[in-house]
């Protein structure tokens, strides 16, 4: 745990994720990295130098999943739970049958996040994106846009007030599939019809398959895009890489 939140406070910093004051929503799905995540933001706010409110909001895509889990998660870790109710599953695939959901869906369920951010008087959202996500995000970007692109680990939202923070960009997927079935976290199964069948996972594939002829592929493009940089991508201070490894 104390590594995991070494690697996690150095983001913060690198990248001024969080100042004295904040209120702080997790966006929480039901997935490991989001469980993760608000579990490693609860025991950040124990004692972080600056003092920070945390809160788990959830929103119900109208798949029928049972949320009891994560809401008894929440009570354990003395942080307050919002779970919204939606129909958007319904409404993009039953409704609408969109061909490109995954798109409108993101759309949809980011919307509900920060109208509920708004509601609830809170000024940051956290997401849990990781190191991976990162990569994988920027060689979709390259292969499928052709663009040199990736989302940014701190963004404004000029039209809400909400900043968007991802304080996991230095902690491997592997790392924490594997604290989250040590922690015993109440992971969701996934009941998106789509699921697995995305370009991502193409991408996770083709990383894969080049990582067995190059084993530091996603250490250099993870590196380059810090060096590069990417807009907003150069940490504070001096590069040094993330040492996660499992």
């Amino acid at each position: 745990m104390q590594r995991l939140i070494g690697l996690l406070r150095r983001c913060v910093e690198d990248y001024n994720m969080i100042e004295a004051g904040d209120r702080i929503g997790v966006g929480v799905s039901g997935g490991k990295d989001s469980l993760a995540l608000l579990v490693f933001l609860a025991e950040l706010k124990k004692y972080y130098n600056k003092p920070f409110t945390l809160e788990a909001i959830t929103i119900d895509m109208g798949f029928g999943m049972d949320y009891s889990g994560i809401e008894s998660l929440c009570r354990e870790l003395d942080v307050p739970f919002t779970l919204v109710r939606t129909e958007i599953g319904p409404l993009i695939f039953d409704h609408r049958k969109e061909k490109n959901p995954c798109s409108m869906c993101a759309k949809m369920r980011r919307g509900a996040l920060n109208q509920t951010l708004l509601e609830r008087g809170l000024n940051k959202l956290a997401l849990g994106h990781h190191y991976d996500d990162a990569v994988e995000t920027f060689l979709m970007s390259l292969i499928y846009e052709g663009r040199i692109s990736c989302f940014q680990p701190t963004t404004n939202l000029d039209r809400t007030g909400i900043i968007q923070i991802r304080p996991m960009l230095y902690i491997h997927e592997q790392t924490i599939d594997n604290f989250a079935s040590r922690r015993n976290l109440p992971v969701l199964e996934n009941r998106c019809p789509v699921d697995k069948e995305t370009k991502r996972e193409e991408i996770k594939k083709l990383i894969y398959d080049l990582g067995a002829t190059y084993p530091d592929l996603k250490d250099k493009i993870f590196g380059a895009m810090q060096r590069y940089p990417l807009t907003e991508w150069e940490p504070k201070g001096r590069y040094k890489p993330p040492k996660d490894r499992t």
